[in-house]
C-alpha cells in the first residue's frame, strides 16, 4: 500500500492528542454526570437513554485513549465518527433549522473539528510516533 503524506508526519500526535483528549475527558463526564447525560439523552431523542449514555460514554473513554497513545487508531476513530455524525444530527441541525446557519456554526464549531480531526486520523492513521507505528516496525523487523 502506497503511504500517504502525513503517515510519518509528527503532528499527527497533535491530531491524536486534540481528540482524544476532548473524547476521553467527554466520557469521563457522562459517567460523574450520569443523570443529567440521561435526561440530555432522553430530551434530544436517543432511544433506551439509560443504555445509550453509558454505552457512548465507555466508548469514548476506551476509544479516546486508543487514540492518545495511537493504538488500532483507524478503528477507533469509527466509533468515535458514529458518535460525533449522531451529536451533529441531534444537536446541531435542529439549531441549524430553528436559528439559522451562524448559531449552528457556533455552537457547531467544536463538533466540526472533532469530525475533521477523525476524518485525518482515518485516512492519515497515527503517525510515526505511536504504539500503531512501534508494532508496524516490530512486524517489519520479524518478516
Amino acid at each position: 500500500m502506497k503511504k500517504l503524506p502525513f503517515n510519518n508526519f509528527p503532528g499527527n500526535i497533535l491530531i491524536r492528542g486534540m481528540a482524544g483528549l476532548v473524547f476521553l475527558s467527554e466520557g469521563i463526564q457522562k459517567f460523574l454526570m450520569s443523570g443529567a447525560t440521561v435526561d440530555r439523552f432522553t430530551k434530544i431523542g436517543i432511544p433506551h437513554p439509560h443504555f445509550f449514555a453509558p454505552f457512548v460514554g465507555a466508548t469514548e473513554i476506551i476509544c479516546g485513549f486508543l487514540l492518545i497513545i495511537g493504538l488500532l487508531t483507524r478503528f477507533a476513530v469509527v466509533p468515535l465518527l458514529i458518535v460525533i455524525l449522531a451529536a451533529i444530527y441531534t444537536t446541531k441541525i435542529p439549531i441549524l433549522t430553528d436559528k439559522g446557519f451562524w448559531a449552528a456554526a457556533h455552537e457547531g464549531r467544536t463538533d466540526f473539528c472533532m469530525l475533521m480531526g477523525l476524518i485525518f486520523l482515518l485516512l492519515y492513521g497515527a503517525g510515526k510516533y505511536s504504539a500503531d507505528s512501534i508494532f508496524a516496525m516490530h512486524e517489519k523487523n520479524r518478516t
